[in-house]
């Protein structure tokens, strides 16, 4: 099934980051952003996931351009079927890990994976406020809040960043068991080349344009 089709995507800021950029997303498969910093990769999973609006070309998601859903379809879209895990975790400072992950699984009517935050190793720290928390604890809570949500497709920025190399080998396995599983899909935006080669494809956006390298 396919989860996402973007077609001739284009973005100018004060330069244009890139232009013709197309790329298909189907069930069960995980693709791979990487290139240099200021290559647009970021700004290209913002456009993809819908939280920017490309300057050209379409975005199809489940099947229907993006721009043909009603407000109430966009809302239940974002809340439902798509999962961010960005750079910065943006957990609720005034909430425990816990609560964070309750907010989560209230919203999308799911429930809470204790099996999951076992693999995440922070089952011990559940309780505790976020801002008790060291980075690479509240980055694997933001993990386990998007998982929780059973998201059709991840859109994960640098979700490892702050993690050692065994866990973000660890937090990998548990992505790719978890779209198998599932039936969905995966983007990974990452400076990390070992992590990005064990996706089913990898792309590489580099002067202005993505080339398919895997």
């Amino acid at each position: 099934m396919n989860l996402l089709s973007a077609k001739n995507l284009s973005q100018t800021f004060e330069y244009e980051l890139f232009n013709s950029v197309s790329l298909e997303l189907n069930s069960s498969e995980s693709i791979a952003i990487i290139g240099i910093s200021g290559s647009g990769k970021s700004t290209l999973l913002h456009i993809l996931s819908t939280l920017l609006k490309s300057n050209e070309g379409t975005l199809t998601l489940f099947g229907k351009d993006v721009n043909n859903f009603n407000k109430k379809e966009f809302s239940k879209l974002k809340r439902d079927s798509l999962g961010l895990i960005f750079q910065s975790h943006y957990l609720f400072k005034g909430f425990s890990a816990y609560e964070n992950l309750e907010v989560a699984a209230m919203l999308s009517k799911q429930d809470i994976d204790l099996g999951l935050l076992k693999r995440l190793d922070i089952e011990k720290v559940i309780q505790q406020k976020v801002t008790e928390l060291s980075g690479g604890q509240q980055q694997r809570v933001s993990i386990a809040r998007v998982l929780t949500k059973k998201p059709k497709i991840i859109f994960a920025d640098e979700p490892t960043g702050n993690l050692d190399t065994k866990t973000a080998n660890e937090v990998m396995d548990i992505f790719f068991e978890y779209i198998s599983n599932n039936e969905a899909g995966m983007i990974l935006v990452t400076h990390d080349e070992t992590l990005a080669y064990k996706c089913d494809y990898v792309y590489r956006l580099e002067n202005k344009e993505l080339i398919k390298v895997k």
